[in-house]
C-alpha cells in the first residue's frame, strides 16, 4: 500500500495521497494554537478587545461634546445650524449601504463564493470612498467659510446672521467665540472617524486582493468576519455622530 506523506507549511498542511489521486490544501491553524476554532476564537475575541478601547475613546469624545453643549448651549445650536443635514443624512445612506454590502462579503466567504466576495468588498470600498468624498465636501465648505478653528476663525455669520439671510438669533460677541469650541469638537470627532474609515478602505484593498487569490473561498474566513466587525463599529459611531452634531436643536435656518 502506497505511504501518505504529510509535508507542513506556515499557513497549510498538504497531504500527498497515492498517484492519480488530487492533492487537498486544507486551511490550518498557526504553530501556536492547538485547533483552528481555538485561533478563530482568539482571533475574535482580540478584535472585540480592541473595539472595546475604540468605545472607550470614541466615548471620551461624546461626554465632552455633551459636557460643553450644556455649558454653552445657545451657541451650539446656532454652529450646528451650519452643518447640512441633507449631506449628512446622504452619507448616513451610503455607509449603511456600505456596512450591507461588507455583511454580504462574510456571508459570500462562508459559502465560498469567490467572485461574489471580491464584487461585495469592491462595492464596500466603493461607498466608503463616497462617504470620503462627501465629507471632503463639508469640510472644504467650512474652510471657505473661515469656521475652521484657529486665528482665521470667523464669527460674523453668528454675531449678525441676519447679513447672511440666516433667521437665527443673533448671539454677543463673546458667546459667538464659543462656536469654535463646536467646530473644534465637530473636526476633531468626524475626523477621527473619516480617519478610521481610510485605513479600513485600505485594509479592504488588502483583503480584496487575497480574496482574488482565493484565500478566504477554502474555509478560512476569519479575516473578513473579523474587519466586518471593525467596519460595521465605524457605521455605528457615525449613527451617534449624525443625530448629535447635525440634528439636536435642529430649526429651519
Amino acid at each position: 500500500m502506497d505511504n501518505v506523506i504529510v509535508a507542513t507549511h506556515p499557513h497549510t498542511h498538504e497531504t500527498a495521497q497515492p498517484e492519480g489521486h488530487a492533492h487537498v490544501a486544507l486551511p490550518q491553524h498557526r504553530h501556536h494554537f492547538e485547533t483552528q476554532e481555538q485561533q478563530r476564537e482568539a482571533g475574535t475575541f482580540g478584535m472585540w478587545l480592541f473595539l472595546l478601547t475604540e468605545i472607550m475613546f470614541f466615548g471620551g469624545l461624546f461626554f465632552s461634546y455633551l459636557l460643553y453643549r450644556n455649558w454653552y448651549y445657545d451657541a451650539f445650536v446656532v454652529a450646528s445650524n451650519q452643518l447640512s443635514v441633507p449631506l449628512g443624512g446622504t452619507n448616513t445612506a451610503v455607509l449603511i449601504t456600505s456596512g450591507f454590502f461588507m455583511a454580504l462579503a462574510v456571508w459570500a466567504a462562508e459559502v465560498k463564493k469567490k467572485g461574489l466576495l471580491v464584487l461585495t468588498l469592491i462595492l464596500t470600498m466603493l461607498f466608503g470612498c463616497i462617504f470620503i468624498g462627501i465629507k471632503y465636501d463639508e469640510y472644504h465648505e467650512k474652510w471657505e467659510k473661515h469656521h475652521i478653528p484657529g486665528d482665521h476663525f470667523d464669527v460674523s455669520e453668528f454675531v449678525n446672521p441676519h447679513a447672511y439671510g440666516l433667521k437665527e438669533e443673533p448671539l454677543p460677541p463673546d458667546q459667538a467665540q464659543h462656536t469654535q469650541i463646536f467646530f473644534s469638537l465637530y473636526f476633531a470627532m468626524t475626523g477621527l472617524h473619516a480617519l478610521h474609515m481610510l485605513i479600513g478602505l485600505g485594509i479592504l484593498v488588502w483583503l480584496t486582493v487575497r480574496a482574488q487569490r482565493g484565500d478566504f473561498t477554502a474555509g478560512y474566513v476569519a479575516p473578513i468576519e473579523n474587519f466586518a466587525l471593525y467596519w460595521h463599529f465605524v457605521d455605528i459611531v457615525w449613527l451617534f455622530l449624525f443625530p448629535l452634531l447635525y440634528l439636536i436643536n435642529r430649526h429651519p435656518v
